[in-house]
């Protein structure tokens, strides 16, 4: 029964992260065209340069943005919503 249920975490997971994705793609295919501009607004969070860490051999270097705009939070829901149909 556990195996189960984690599978279904991972479909909707992959739904999630597959709704963010089509999302950002239609947002910045659209968001040229003046009547569907706003599906493109939105704004950014996370690190604006990278945080760089010098171990003298080695170099990390870590960074993450996360762009939320609103075909994004319209594919988020709309997976949402196909997962709860399955």
């Amino acid at each position: 029964m556990r195996g189960r249920s984690s599978q279904n975490i991972w479909i909707l997971v992959l739904l999630l992260l597959a709704g963010v994705v089509l999302g950002g793609f239609i947002a910045s295919m659209l968001g040229g065209i003046p009547a569907l501009s706003w599906l493109a607004y939105g704004s950014d969070f996370g690190l604006s340069s990278p945080l760089v860490l010098d171990l003298g051999v080695l170099t990390l270097q870590f960074g993450l943005t996360i762009r939320f705009t609103i075909a994004g939070i319209i594919g988020i829901v709309l997976a949402f919503l196909i997962y709860r149909k399955m």
